[in-house]
C-alpha cells in the first residue's frame, strides 16, 4: 500500500504513537479513530469498530478458554 503509521497519523489527524499501539495491539480502535480511519480510507466507523470488536472476543477466548471451561451451563444443570 505504501502508507507508513506515520503518514497515516498525520493525514487523519492523530499523534503516531496511537496507530503504532493499534498495529501492535497495545490499544484498540475507539469510535474517535474508527470515523478518522472511515473517511480516510473511504469506508464506515462501524467496519473499523466490527473488527475490533472482533479482534477482542477472540482474545477474550484465548485468554479464558480455560475459565470458561469450569463453567457448567444453567441448561446442563437444570437437567441434572
Amino acid at each position: 500500500m505504501g502508507l507508513s503509521q506515520y503518514r497515516l497519523a498525520i493525514e487523519i489527524g492523530v499523534p503516531p504513537r496511537r496507530i503504532n499501539e493499534i498495529v501492535h495491539g497495545k490499544r484498540g480502535i475507539s469510535a474517535d479513530t474508527a470515523l478518522r480511519l472511515a473517511r480516510f480510507f473511504g469506508t464506515d466507523a462501524q467496519s473499523w469498530l466490527n473488527l475490533q470488536s472482533h479482534y477482542d472476543m477472540e482474545k477474550a477466548q484465548l485468554e479464558t478458554s480455560k475459565a470458561l471451561d469450569k463453567i457448567m451451563p444453567w441448561s446442563e444443570r437444570a437437567a441434572a
